[in-house]
């Protein structure tokens, strides 16, 4: 019988779901529930396929946009956030809609209007196309915002105005996004920013915890969409450690030439991400290596946001 080699395993903690991804998934679910199948949700509800296929096979219908949707059904909007036109296009068809945009991404929109009732051009730190970017965007008068994506354009944007503010996509690197905002601040010394962080909680919780676990690993596997932004961000977290840094959405997608020379494998997991995928990467781990696993914990996460009036018990 052979021996198989052994490996140890360090899975970050905190990692997989967030408690805007756990809302989100809860109203569809409920929706379901409530309405019967089927229910629509305009565009992904979270940034990963096995979620949604899930979602899909309970009933639930995923579409681009509102036009895709029948006079008279239900209708969720995704936990990115959506521009204020299409609640306002749904609610001009008659279109019963649940937004399970996540609270606090409803928070930096909030942030967004008063910034521009206050006469401010406000300075966005995000990546361009993102979902949660554009429907940040679609909260303001067209030329209200302008779109900071780098250090590099932090030193050359040139706004139309004095009277400034700052606000940032949740989900960005929070060692970027430091870099980009003290050099807005160095060039723009009157620059107002808003009252807490934006980058959230468990998207500043997991890159801590990929750091802790980074620095003692060869390799790390972080499970998660290619579409979601926080996933992309702990794999480079993870790289800058000096770890070799991979994103996955399922084990069977993981090249095994990755392990050669590697003896502690790190794992986290993108806020969309079921803790089952994680599960599942351990359980291949298994198959070919004598598996040591140990969590190493740097917070413990105890958020939960309320669900919309109507769907709460």
């Amino acid at each position: 019988m052979q021996v198989k080699p052994a490996l140890s395993v360090l899975v970050a903690a905190p990692r997989g779901f967030c408690a805007g991804v756990e809302r989100a998934i809860q109203i569809v679910e409920l929706a379901l529930e409530k309405y019967g199948a089927p229910v629509y949700v305009r565009h992904e509800i979270v940034h990963n396929r096995f979620v949604v296929d899930s979602l899909k096979a309970k009933g639930a219908i995923f579409v681009k946009e509102l036009d895709e949707v029948p006079d008279g059904a239900q209708v969720i909007f995704s936990a990115h956030g959506v521009p204020k036109a299409i609640p306002a296009t749904a609610q001009e068809r008659g279109l019963d809609w649940l937004d399970a945009t996540c609270p606090l991404v409803s928070k930096v929109h909030r942030q967004a209007e008063r910034m521009v009732e206050q006469g401010r051009h406000i300075l966005f730190v995000g990546h361009a196309g993102h979902p949660e970017v554009i429907g940040t965007f679609g909260q303001v008068p067209d030329g209200a915002m302008t779109l900071i994506e780098t250090v590099e354009d932090a030193e050359v944007v040139q706004p139309p105005t004095e009277e400034l503010g700052f606000l940032t996509q949740t989900t960005l690197s929070v060692d970027d996004t430091a870099d980009i905002v003290t050099t807005l601040q160095r060039r723009f010394p009157s620059l107002v920013g808003p009252k807490g962080e934006d980058i959230c909680y468990a998207t500043s919780n997991r890159q801590t915890a990929v750091k802790a676990i980074a620095r003692r690993c060869e390799l790390v596997l972080v499970i998660g969409a290619e579409n979601s932004s926080n996933s992309q961000r702990l794999r480079e977290v993870a790289a800058r450690e000096g770890a070799r840094a991979q994103l996955i959405q399922r084990a069977h997608l993981i090249d095994w030439s990755w392990f050669e020379g590697v003896s502690t494998l790190g794992i986290s997991a993108g806020a969309s991400a079921p803790e089952v995928l994680v599960q599942e990467v351990v359980d291949a781990l298994r198959e070919r290596y004598e598996v040591d696993v140990q969590e190493v914990a740097t917070a413990t996460e105890s958020v939960v946001f309320k669900l919309p009036r109507g769907l709460a018990a």
